[in-house]
C-alpha cells in the first residue's frame, strides 16, 4: 500500500489512483513523479494538454466480448481485476480459461444507490 510506504520505497514504483488523488499530500510523497492518465479520451490531444497529463495512455475501458476475451487469452495475465460491467460473466469465463479473476467493488458504479 502506497499510504504506508516511505518516500524512498516509492521511487520508481507505479501507483494506480483516481485523478482526484493527484492534488493531495499523498501524491506529493512520490519522488519525481510522472502523471499518467489511461483513458480512451487521451486520443484527443487537447484533452490531455488541458489536464496537464505528462503521459497520456490511450486505453479504453470499453471492449466487446470477443476483443476482451481474445486479449486475455493472448496476454494470460497473472490476475484479472474486473471493475465494472457484468462481473459474474467475465469471472466465470476467466475461471473456465484458468485465469484467476476477481471483481473489485468500486463505489459509484452500476447498481449502487445514490
Amino acid at each position: 500500500m502506497a499510504t504506508a510506504a516511505t518516500r524512498t520505497a516509492l521511487a520508481g514504483q507505479i501507483a494506480i489512483a483516481p485523478p482526484s488523488a493527484l492534488a493531495t499530500p499523498w501524491a506529493r510523497r512520490f519522488p519525481d513523479p510522472v502523471d499518467a492518465f489511461a483513458s480512451g479520451w487521451m486520443r484527443i490531444r487537447a484533452r490531455a494538454r488541458q489536464g496537464g497529463v505528462e503521459l497520456p495512455l490511450i486505453i479504453s475501458d470499453h471492449a466487446d466480448w470477443d476483443e476482451l476475451t481474445g486479449t486475455l487469452q493472448e496476454l494470460r495475465p497473472r490476475e484479472v481485476w474486473i471493475t465494472h460491467g457484468r462481473e459474474e460473466a467475465l469471472a466465470r469465463w476467466c475461471a473456465l480459461a484458468g485465469l484467476p479473476a476477481r471483481a473489485l467493488a468500486l463505489v459509484g458504479y452500476e447498481d449502487e444507490e445514490d
